[in-house]
């Protein structure tokens, strides 16, 4: 999914910029990165053709170099990293140690929130919410009632929807305000709230909700432990926090996928718990979603405080 760019404020290296994209798309690495070094001989300034410049020149072993230079300086120009620049970075061997920011995840949804339904799950065969909810049915029966949920990257209130008749008072907190106006149309939610998940624990209340959940979220933070300790922080005795993480082959850890999102090893999912005072309820491989046709191995976890 890429992230919508800003015009540079110049008709013709937009347009340029435009035709580069179009090159890239096509294969012809050598003519987008010509594109895009004459759209920043008419605008130095414009991180995204730097970005542009350094993907067409990513393709070349022989340029890769240079490629990791055009991606530094799409940073330099935007700190905040709206663009992604440390995921390309981190792809050539430049990793951070978080290359996933809040501003991309926010840029990135905001220009996704329109299609964002459709394309995951009638396109990726997205089943996170469904799955979390049967979970929870399994361990609480099929008359469970949930009096103060917590819906953590709620996105367009998928998982609400999910939790239909399950669901007494709902709060929900997203990066992105397009993805929360798409929530908030649907009515479900009690409370929204722009941010990140993290700095919204924060300000819940102790023992407040008896409920948490977080589906496809932790693909995009690579430390999960401290979100299961605010988590706890604010889930009641007996309170659930429902969520499904992508994994990979080794047990312990987080890796980058090729695909930029985060994976974590099955033992990192289990020693968070425990570190956070949570007990495992229920964890098994699930496949949440597809990429290019394959299931994408993960977990679903459900931890009790």
């Amino acid at each position: 999914m890429p992230v919508p760019v800003r015009s540079s404020g110049d008709l013709l290296a937009d347009r340029r910029y435009a035709w580069a994209e179009a090159a890239l798309a096509e294969g012809d690495c050598s003519a987008a990165a010509d594109l895009a070094a004459q759209v920043l001989d008419l605008a130095p300034g414009y991180g995204p053709a730097w970005l542009l410049l350094g993907r067409a020149r990513a393709a070349d072993p022989a340029t890769r170099g240079a490629a990791a230079e055009a991606f530094r300086q799409a940073l330099a120009l935007d700190p905040d990293d709206a663009l992604g620049a440390r995921l390309h970075l981190a792809e050539l061997g430049e990793a951070d140690e978080d290359v996933i920011s809040p501003a991309y995840v926010r840029a990135l949804f905001d220009g996704y929130a329109g299609r964002f339904e459709r394309h995951l799950v009638e396109g990726l065969g997205y089943c996170g919410p469904a799955l979390i909810r049967a979970a929870l049915e399994r361990l609480r029966g099929p008359a469970a009632r949930f009096a103060h949920i917590l819906d953590l990257g709620c996105g367009t209130g998928l998982m609400a929807r999910a939790l239909d008749g399950m669901a007494g008072a709902l709060a929900g907190v997203d990066l992105s305000p397009g993805m929360l106006a798409e929530a908030r149309r649907g009515g479900r939610y009690a409370r929204l709230h722009e941010g990140d998940l993290r700095d919204f624990l924060d300000r819940e209340p102790p023992a407040s909700a008896d409920l948490a959940v977080a589906a496809d979220v932790f693909i995009y933070l690579r430390e999960i432990g401290p979100v299961l300790r605010e988590t706890a922080r604010v889930l009641e005795p007996g309170g659930l926090f429902a969520f499904t993480v992508q994994s990979h082959p080794g047990a312990h850890g987080t890796v980058l996928g090729t695909d930029g999102r985060y994976a974590h090893g099955v033992e990192s999912v289990r020693e968070d718990a425990a570190a956070a005072g949570l007990r495992v309820a229920l964890l098994e491989p699930a496949e949440i979603r597809r990429q290019n046709g394959v299931g994408v191995p993960g977990w679903l976890a459900v931890l009790e405080r």
